[in-house]
């Protein structure tokens, strides 16, 4: 079965990821407004009312500013953890808060929605992938360093929404304070263009026809830059930049054949309760 994405946002500004099938949807994440999100819907021909669940990854602002007014105008459940719940102080007295835990599926419609833990400076920080009929699309933001579970996830995967946040260079010679830089850098931050390249390279599937790079800085890294640096090394993927200022054309993501080489070529420990930290090359991390 096919499944149709797009990022409405993505970006310290506000991230909303929309990910379905022909008969319904989920959001992961809704960091913009509940108008702004309706505006991008309607200009990409996507209806709202398909839309049965918003999944939380984490509770900082940029991911969680527009869900009141949002799930409570379509009665939509919300999918949090209670750590995440307690931290975010969101008012959800009206709506219908739904537990999530680690590698429990969570059935929506046709669509199945895996969580899996991630690094990250928040309470309890969680990575998606949504299923449907053999299809697999992963999000894998806000991501400190690269992990067994989101590399065991990418290497299932038919597209994926891919952290690219900063260049290293653009950060060291940048305006931000240096606690700042260590915070963006450190291993429960965000991933550079080098960290996520070598994730990609090193765990993308030869079916792999999408990667949407996401959550890219708006003073530390630059879109033709990443673009260009993800191309070179796609190997018949198509490289989308994700805006923080609109959303990116409605990308029909299909299952193929499954090559098994290069996804059996990545050793993981699938039951882990805990990620742990890999280096994909040691000098990074």
């Amino acid at each position: 079965m096919q499944l149709y994405i797009t990022s409405l946002n993505s970006g310290s500004n506000g991230n909303c990821y929309y990910i379905g099938n022909e008969r319904e949807a989920v959001l992961v994440d809704a960091g913009i407004s509940c108008r702004e999100t309706e505006r991008r819907m309607k200009r990409l021909g996507l209806s709202m009312h398909k839309v049965k669940a918003i999944f939380v990854s984490h509770e900082h602002s940029d991911h969680i500013k527009g869900i009141p007014v949002l799930a409570k105008k379509y009665r939509l459940p919300v999918y949090i953890t209670p750590e995440t719940y307690r931290y975010s102080r969101l008012d959800l007295e009206q709506v219908e808060v739904l537990p999530f835990q680690a590698h429990e599926p969570v059935q929506i419609g046709h669509l199945t929605v895996t969580a899996f833990p991630k690094f990250h400076d928040a309470a309890d920080p969680h990575s998606f992938m949504v299923s449907c009929g053999g299809t697999n699309v992963g999000v894998f933001t806000d991501i400190g360093a690269p992990c067994d579970h989101v590399m065991r996830h990418l290497s299932q995967c038919h597209a994926a929404f891919l952290e690219a946040n900063y260049d290293e260079e653009l950060l060291e010679r940048g305006h931000y304070p240096y606690y700042l830089k260590k915070r963006i850098r450190g291993g429960r931050g965000h991933l550079s263009n080098r960290q996520a390249l070598a994730l990609f390279t090193a765990c993308k599937p030869e079916f792999m026809s999408h990667v949407l790079l996401s959550h890219l800085s708006k003073d530390n890294n630059c879109p033709k830059l990443v673009q260009e640096l993800f191309t070179t090394h796609a190997s018949g993927t198509a490289v989308v930049v994700a805006s923080r200022f609109e959303e990116t054309p409605v990308f029909n993501i299909s299952c193929t054949h499954v090559p098994a080489s290069k996804a059996a070529a990545v050793a993981m420990v699938a039951g882990a309760e805990k990620p742990r930290q890999l280096q994909l090359f040691p000098e990074m991390i």
